[in-house]
């Protein structure tokens, strides 16, 4: 039967319409002398009508093809074709009225007008009598997509209409916030409390939901959608109409906002000036190239003009990523780019390269930074910041490098954390090195949080939102200090080029920013609202998950008391106490048997002895 409905032209269809509601004029007839007393019976009255009937179908069919109703597909016979028929009733009625009078056949006025009734009301049924057995047929044939719409306005009602007449999907329910509208029924499917949708899939085996509710802001959706992709259900939402027309973009609404705008101060990006001569006209080498403070070292380094930058770099996506970029900017200036895929944990591999390409100037940004993944790897996070910086910066004073730079961190101050403390370890071996080596100029930089770095809180704080939150903050009471990474790496720039070995270098970071005040400016940015207890309705929840372990509320910038100026404002020395050359030997001789026998609690042992401040059983402590 589908075979052969689907195997029927169009213009068949319409031939097979017009034949139904051609045969329907005798039956809506016999049917009209069937309600009325006359004297006939319903059949010898049918039979005194025949010689006008011809004249009727002709009439019938050549107003229904006037009309266009046998063009009309069934999915579509609504309230224009119904329209329609009645006006082809009325035409028949008064058709049948003058045939009688012609025809001299005595019938009441009152008949013409039940026959025009009857007429329309059949040819109304068999069009919806048809539409169900089609449908059955078809549902029958191949299954339906049953679905469930979350939604039960102007939007989910005309979505409602729209699906009756598709194939293969099958409107089961909505289901809608609206106490009002709970109970009812739309579009002859029943309204229920989103409560039952569990209840719903499993009785009326639900396979789909579709959320019908464009005007509900996109973290609200994001929301519902997830708790529904929880019950093993496919979800889809509905765009709005102003979506669709081009009034507003089809993509998600977020746009994220550039994370210096939540610095809180302006940015200090003023030029690298005469720092540049200690790059200009030699061979840089950049490690961690690929990261996000290394791959704006390698920018800004390209201004100075130097002559060859060497990328070295752990991760191959993260090389080939900054290669590529690097090598645009650089295409006609006759700057060399050397990617050099490694660890500056291998001695021979440090060796080959530095000498190879004469690297003259090494800032050293390569390092494990997250907190959190050092804090359950801390062996792997020690042997890359530890051992790592300790090769690295030992074979450039082999070789002769003018300057080696060590990108530090504050978490290295008075450190509750592995990563902190390994930070703090490195700076030690470099402010060893300084002491014994004259030709290569030691230093360090020393600074805090970058706006827009991987695994900072604005890109993580932003992705939560665009997923509907909630956004996560360990602590009401957190706060860091915050810099651009331009600004940051400019100022390692012209701290680097200042240096005269030994130094080590803090970056005024301004006043520390509260975690929950950035979260709130993330999202006001974004158009949403805070939802708290003030504001119940609002888009976007801010939940307290608790310190991570090694995270403290605040972070210190240095371990001594005062801070000596420079010729830039914004660029202090700290005189810090540092270990003898035979401490440190004793540091790296306990790390790395820690890291043979791969005992992760001798390590700590290590780092708890010789690192002022640092406690691993005092995570979330308030630095004094």
């Amino acid at each position: 039967m589908l075979n052969l409905i689907r195997s029927l032209t169009r213009k068949q269809k319409a031939w097979v319409f017009l034949a139904l509601d051609l045969a329907l004029i005798p039956v809506a007839l016999l049917f009209t002398y069937a309600v009325q007393t006359l004297p006939a019976s319903p059949v010898e009255s049918l039979l005194q009508s025949l010689p006008v009937l011809p004249y009727l179908l002709a009439i019938a069919a050549g107003l229904s093809i006037w009309l266009g109703l046998s063009n009309i597909q069934l999915k579509e016979f609504e309230g224009h074709a119904v329209r329609l028929t009645a006006v082809l009733a009325v035409g028949l009625t008064g058709a049948a009225a003058m045939l009688a009078a012609f025809a001299g056949l005595n019938q009441p006025p009152g008949t013409h007008v039940i026959f025009g009734l009857s007429y329309f009301t059949f040819v109304v049924a068999n069009r919806a009598v048809l539409y169900q057995v089609v449908t059955a047929i078809y549902r029958r044939a191949a299954p339906r997509c049953r679905v469930l719409i979350y939604g039960a306005g102007t939007t989910g009602t005309q979505l409602a209409s729209a699906l009756r007449a598709h194939e293969d999907i099958d409107p089961v329910a909505f289901v809608d916030d609206n106490v009002s509208l709970q109970g009812m029924r739309l579009m002859g499917l029943p309204v229920f409390p989103p409560a039952r949708i569990a209840e719903l899939v499993a009785q009326r085996q639900i396979d789909r939901v579709l959320l019908a509710m464009p005007s509900l802001s996109q973290p609200k959706q994001a929301q519902i959608a997830r708790r529904l992709q929880k019950m093993k259900l496919e979800v889809q939402a509905l765009p709005s109409f102003a979506q669709l027309i081009g009034e507003e973009a089809l993509i998600d609404k977020l746009t994220p906002v550039a994370p210096q705008n939540f610095l809180g101060r302006e940015a200090r990006a003023q030029g690298l000036g005469d720092a540049c001569d200690s790059y200009s006209g030699r061979t840089v080498l950049v490690s961690g190239a690929g990261g996000s403070i290394g791959s704006e070292l390698c920018r800004q380094v390209l201004t100075c003009q130097p002559v060859r930058v060497v990328l070295y770099e752990l991760s191959e996506l993260a090389l080939y990523t900054v290669h590529q970029e690097l090598m645009q900017l650089t295409e006609g200036t006759g700057i060399d780019l050397v990617p050099v895929l490694g660890s500056v944990t291998d001695p021979r591999q440090v060796r080959k390269v530095l000498q190879e390409h004469g690297v003259q100037v090494v800032l050293h940004a390569a390092a494990y930074k997250h907190v959190p993944l050092v804090e359950a790897n801390p062996l792997a996070g020690l042997a890359n910041n530890v051992f790592g910086t300790q090769t690295l910066a030992r074979e450039a004073a082999e070789v002769g490098v003018e300057r080696f730079i060590l990108i530090s961190s504050d978490k290295a101050v008075r450190p509750a954390n592995v990563m902190g403390a390994s930070k703090r370890l490195a700076e030690l071996v470099v402010q060893d090195l300084a002491t014994r080596h004259s030709r290569t100029i030691f230093t360090m930089v020393r600074f805090g949080n970058v706006l827009g770095s991987s695994g900072s809180v604005v890109p993580l704080f932003q992705d939560q939102i665009s997923r509907g939150g909630p956004v996560t903050v360990t602590d009401i009471n957190v706060k860091r200090f915050f810099m651009t990474i331009r600004e940051a790496v400019q100022l390692v720039l012209t701290a680097g080029a200042e240096a005269r070995g030994g130094e080590v270098f803090v970056l005024d970071m301004g006043t520390p920013v509260p975690i929950m005040k950035l979260a709130r400016q993330v999202i006001e940015s974004t158009g949403y609202t805070v939802r708290d207890a003030d504001n119940p309705e609002g888009d976007i929840e801010i939940e307290l998950v608790g310190l991570r372990p090694g995270e403290k509320l605040e972070e210190e910038l240095t371990l001594c008391s005062e801070l000596i100026g420079t010729r830039y404002q914004k660029i202090f020395c700290a005189r810090e106490e540092y270990l003898s050359e035979i401490e440190v030997a004793g540091v790296l001789r306990g790390l790395r048997q820690a890291l043979v026998a791969s005992d992760a609690e001798a390590a700590r042992a290590v780092i708890t002895r010789w690192v002022e401040g640092y406690s691993p059983n005092a995570p979330g402590r308030k630095s004094s």
